[in-house]
């Protein structure tokens, strides 16, 4: 009752605030990017949204396997997905220019979605068909102008932390479409911290755990994108559910 109680205060005062810096950061990219739209800011102002909202609960974390990364390498980063929480998380911990793919909904604040488009955030209808593959193709050609590595939930939505949801594969055909290598990372803890039906923030840890990168140079979609995808699901979902099972937090 107690935990409820401070989380439900720190989400109802700290959230607003956030969000208030969050339009002000945003002001500020627009404004900053009309005479340097590919700013390096913009990546420190990514990371600096991001561990500011790790600050509310507070979010404590943990990661392994930092030496499979090289910052000087794009990749097409795949995680599971069990919370809100999962994308400060990557990119503030992940030691790259990280950008994500985000459903439409997050672009309905005019002002946000102005800045997310500018940091090269890319947008996915999944209702548009053909028409989100291009925007998908279009958004992935931005981020290799910049520099910028791609973060792709392949589970396609949030699962419910107890068992991963089937990969999709457009992750891994940009992958294989691009020659970037994939970078598989697993998330454990999270939705601890952002809770299912709840939309309150409580104190919690997290734990990344990144696995070695996958070469995809080679490879087709015709012959290597199913093997490819099933490798890959396979071991994340072992690896999450070994973490999962080890958690202190577990009944």
């Amino acid at each position: 009752m107690l935990k409820t109680l401070i989380a439900g205060i720190r989400t109802f005062v700290f959230v607003p605030m956030f969000f208030m810096l969050t339009l002000i950061y945003s002001s500020f990219i627009i404004l900053f990017g009309i005479f340097r739209p590919t700013s390096p800011l913009h990546g420190r102002i990514v990371k600096r949204w991001s561990r500011t909202f790790l600050r509310i609960p507070p979010v404590k974390f943990s990661v392994e396997g930092l030496e499979h990364v090289d910052p000087n390498t794009r990749y097409v980063v795949v995680s599971n997905h069990v919370s809100t929480y999962d994308i400060p998380l990557l990119l503030w911990l992940l030691p790259i220019e990280g950008r994500f793919l985000a459903k439409k909904e997050l672009f309905r604040i005019p002002l946000v979605s102005t800045a997310m488009r500018r940091v090269g955030i890319i947008e996915v209808n999944r209702e548009a068909g053909g028409s989100s593959r291009v925007a998908i193709n279009e958004g992935v050609k931005l981020a290799a102008e910049r520099g910028y590595s791609l973060i792709v939930f392949p589970e396609g939505t949030r699962s419910d932390a107890t068992e991963l949801l089937p990969f999709k594969k457009g992750a891994f055909r940009i992958a294989i479409d691009t020659g970037l290598p994939l970078l598989p990372v697993i998330i454990e803890g999270s939705d601890r911290i952002s809770r299912p039906g709840s939309k309150l923030f409580f104190p919690g840890s997290a734990r990344i755990r990144i696995l070695p990168a996958v070469e995809t140079v080679g490879l087709t979609n015709r012959d290597d994108l199913t093997p490819l995808m099933r490798s890959t699901e396979q071991a994340i979902t072992s690896e999450y559910a070994e973490l999962h099972g080890t958690s202190p937090h577990q009944s």
